[in-house]
């Protein structure tokens, strides 16, 4: 039987919508938190800014893009160079501001112009190879980084989403990912404290000592927490204080802008592949209506607030999108829920403990379907749109995306390069 879609506009009940809700939070939680653990900002500032330029988001694009927010991993480099190394949270936040400027830009010539030009240059043999780049390049960080810590736990929590979101009935159904989280949570406390972990381990299904997960953190952790905290501490001469939050001091020198503004036009290229794929997978033009130049304001807006705040730029996020693939619930109330959720953690200690504590591995056997549903969502789309395969123009428009994207990891180039042999090979008469 399949499943009920629950389309974009749809408000659910709050008993009903909040579950929804919470399962796009673990899914965004573990790579939105990354990113400030490896460029030294807070993980809880993150988190904070995950939510608000969640909703920022969806006030500018009217709600009609069910997309969430996380810190962007392409900024990493630059970011760790200036905080982590050198101390300068002044000199990256100014950075960061200016690359949501640099959206607010290329939001207002795609207002002046108009969008009709996406869809003329970047037809469909573009964009399903690059939707189906965009679940592969990331193959690697569900497989190798994650679920390899423990192939037990991750095949385990991988069947149990698979089996909710098949045979599940009503609710079971739709949050699949939450009870598929959930069970391999309570089957990493098996393999721990059963005292099977060793023996995993032994016949190299785990990675060697490594504890599988720890919940002596949630015991410790403060009920109300200030996210911003670390900022008072660290760089106390590099932040202002108001109401106990502490605010970087932006810097806007020529050195931090060149490294980090640029990398705007990348992930910009990155929200064009993913509005594709949201596109997709909910049967909705994204680009006409509410159009790709809202959907740069709102992530441009967002990246800037997150700056002020102390917090990595934002970026649409895969894992989310592979959620609505799997549930097909494309309610956009769900994702603002889940912004306010994600708020609320960033305050809430111990809540936030609980989702630190889940196991690497349990979040890799999820990733592994995300991801993989976002790749069949792009093979979807060719057939769909009956894509001329047997044209060798077409085949090496594919090829070149498919293995540059894959090689490198890198989506806004492998999509750039798709763009540019569409524009440049001559289409047979």
């Amino acid at each position: 039987m399949s499943k009920e879609v629950v389309q974009i506009d749809a408000k659910l009940p709050l008993g009903k919508a909040f579950p929804l809700a919470l399962q796009h939070v673990f899914a965004m939680f573990g790579a939105t938190v990354l990113v400030p653990f490896l460029t030294g900002l807070s993980p809880a500032v993150a988190l904070f800014t995950s939510g608000i330029g969640t909703l920022i988001f969806h006030f500018f694009t009217k709600g009609k893009v069910p997309a969430y927010l996380g810190s962007s991993f392409a900024f990493i480099a630059p970011l760790a160079l200036y905080v982590a190394e050198n101390h300068s949270l002044g000199e990256a936040m100014g950075g960061a501001m200016i690359a949501g400027l640099v959206y607010l830009l290329v939001y207002l010539i795609i207002k002046i112009f108009g969008s009709d030009f996406i869809h003329r240059y970047v037809p469909s043999v573009v964009v399903g190879p690059v939707v189906i780049i965009i679940g592969l390049a990331l193959a690697q960080t569900a497989v190798q980084d994650m679920a390899s810590t423990n192939w037990a736990v991750a095949v385990f929590t991988l069947l149990a989403t698979i089996f909710f979101s098949i045979l599940g009935k009503g609710l079971f159904q739709v949050i699949p990912i939450l009870l598929g989280i959930v069970s391999g949570y309570i089957f990493s406390m098996v393999v721990q404290y059963g005292g099977f972990l060793p023996k995993l381990q032994e016949m190299g299904l785990a990675a060697p000592d490594m504890q599988l997960l720890d919940i002596s953190p949630i015991f410790t952790a403060p009920w109300l927490a200030n996210p911003t905290a670390q900022y008072a501490t660290e760089f106390s001469g590099q932040v202002f204080s108001f109401a106990s939050f502490h605010f970087p001091v932006p810097e806007f020198t020529a050195a931090a802008l060149l490294a980090i503004a640029p990398i705007a036009f990348v992930t910009i290229i990155e929200d064009l592949g993913h509005i594709f794929v949201i596109g997709n997978v909910t049967e909705k033009d994204l680009i006409k209506d509410p159009g790709f130049d809202r959907v740069l304001l709102g992530n441009g807006l967002a990246t800037a607030v997150a700056a002020f705040f102390g917090g990595p730029p934002s970026t649409t996020y895969g894992e989310n999108i592979g959620v609505l693939a799997i549930t097909k619930v494309y309610s956009s109330w769900v994702i603002r829920i889940a912004a306010v959720i994600a708020i609320t953690l960033s305050l809430v200690g111990k809540l936030s403990a609980v989702l630190s504590s889940i196991p690497t591995s349990v979040m890799g056997g999820i990733c592994i379907l995300l991801f993989g549903m976002i790749a069949a969502a792009g093979i979807r789309t060719m057939i769909e749109a009956k894509s001329d395969l047997s044209s060798t123009r077409n085949l090496i428009i594919v090829a070149v995306i498919l293995i540059l994207g894959v090689g490198t990891g890198k989506v806004g180039y492998a999509t750039l390069a798709g763009i540019l042999l569409n524009l440049l090979l001559p289409q047979k008469s």
